[in-house]
């Protein structure tokens, strides 16, 4: 008992830890004192009410039934299109103990990027995500004092994709502050689009309860670290006025069947893009332990890219509450998702699950559960480039600390977590 007491409160402690180390990459102003206690209260407050009522508790319980349900009809259409491939009847005997063998990623998970896209596109068009993007962009101006542009596009990102958000603030992307963009950028980071929420929770199935729940969870109270910490490595450059409501661009779809044939474009960008990038990664983190394999042991082990990425990321995960003696199988899982993507990520907590701890394994959940990355830095100029090129000067020079932050706000969020007792997640 008194060594959870312990690790919750270094939790608590690591929560303080990276709003200083924010404060200590930007300019270093005076802190934003309301700010940082209204940001962190929010987070402790969404996380606590959201396990603790029974009706909310019921809700999260049941987002991994409906992630069953929509795999389970994504595997209707994959095995219809591509056969035994995506999931269909075997033409063959399949030997005992080799099942696992038949599963293709890209074939039979993956799929559901696609059909999740659609179904996104659709609820945008009936107003379904409108009215929720809605309510949670009137609890960030009201709470975190946001601009209305900057609290719509942070609210936007619970949902939809960190291109895809920018979209129903086109009009005003040119001229909004530098410190609102970063704070859109950062937001974008730290939270991972509704259309992949589905990937993670059948990779997490196994060796977290409720994964479904905790993804939603993670992404959505990710929103109030990346505003705080936002602000104080980029620190408004103007005097802020009363936040202002902005109005959204109801029509995104000209019609249902416009929405439906949009989604399907774009989760399928998405789905080749994905595949591409896990086939290159994959590759060349091998070419790269393959080189480190010729150099001598280290500590009486080869090198290789998860001990390294272990080693830098270990004091940052320690910071958020996991032991010492599993900082490194944490600190890897944290490398890869920084280097690589959330995907990789999150395989590796799947298969380095026994040598954590439960919290260690819902800590890491949370922290991982943002697309900081290096591959995200692109995707995310080009679609901001997109929509607003006159600040392309801008969003280049401040993607990259974007990153910084994003990542950050996603340890912040996993310290938040591990703050917390664990049996308030059952």
């Amino acid at each position: 008992m008194f060594e959870d007491a312990g690790l919750q409160l270094r939790s608590f402690l690591g929560v303080f830890a990276f709003i200083a180390i924010a404060w200590a990459l930007g300019p270093r102003k005076s802190v934003p004192i309301p700010l940082v206690i209204g940001a962190v209260a929010v987070q402790f407050v969404i996380a606590v009410a959201l396990f603790t009522f029974p009706p909310t508790r019921a809700f999260l319980s049941s987002l991994t039934t409906v992630v069953e349900v929509l795999q389970a009809a994504t595997t209707q259409g994959t095995s219809f299109v591509f056969g035994y491939i995506g999931g269909g009847e075997m033409p063959f005997e399949v030997r005992e103990g080799a099942e696992g063998l038949t599963f293709s990623f890209a074939f039979q998970a993956l799929p559901m990027v696609i059909v999740l896209s659609a179904i996104s596109a659709l609820l945008w068009r009936w107003r379904v995500l409108e009215f929720a993007v809605r309510g949670f962009a009137l609890l960030f101006r009201r709470i975190l004092n946001l601009s209305g542009a900057a609290s719509l596009g942070a609210a936007a990102n619970i949902f939809l994709g960190m291109t895809e958000s920018p979209v129903l603030i086109r009009p005003r992307l040119p001229s909004i502050s530098k410190s609102d963009l970063f704070l859109i950028m950062t937001v974008g980071f730290s939270t991972v689009a509704g259309s992949v929420m589905a990937i993670y929770v059948s990779q997490l199935n196994a060796v977290l309860t409720d994964a479904a729940g905790h993804i939603l969870t993670a992404s959505l109270i990710s929103v109030p670290a990346a505003v705080v910490l936002a602000r104080l490595m980029h620190p408004q450059d103007e005097a802020p006025g009363a936040p202002t409501k902005e109005k959204i661009p109801v029509q995104l779809y000209h019609s249902s069947m416009d929405a439906l044939t949009t989604g399907v474009n774009d989760g399928v960008r998405l789905f080749i893009n994905i595949i591409a990038m896990l086939l290159v990664f994959t590759a060349i983190v091998t070419l790269v332990n393959f080189m480190l394999g010729g150099a001598p042991d280290v500590f009486g082990a080869p090198l290789s890219v998860e001990r390294v990425l272990g080693w830098i990321f270990a004091p940052l995960v320690w910071l958020a509450g996991v032991p010492w003696a599993e900082s490194g199988a944490a600190g890897t899982i944290m490398g890869f998702k920084t280097a690589l993507n959330e995907i990789f990520a999150y395989d590796q907590l799947a298969q380095m699950s026994d040598e954590m701890s439960p919290r260690t394994r819902l800590i890491m959940t949370y922290a991982a559960c943002g697309f900081a990355n290096f591959s995200s830095v692109g995707i995310l100029i080009g679609g901001l480039i997109a929509v607003a090129p006159s600040r392309r000067e801008d969003i280049l020079n401040l993607a990259p600390r974007a990153l910084i932050s994003g990542t950050l706000a996603t340890l912040m969020t996993g310290a938040v977590i591990g703050a917390l007792p664990m049996a308030l997640f059952g």
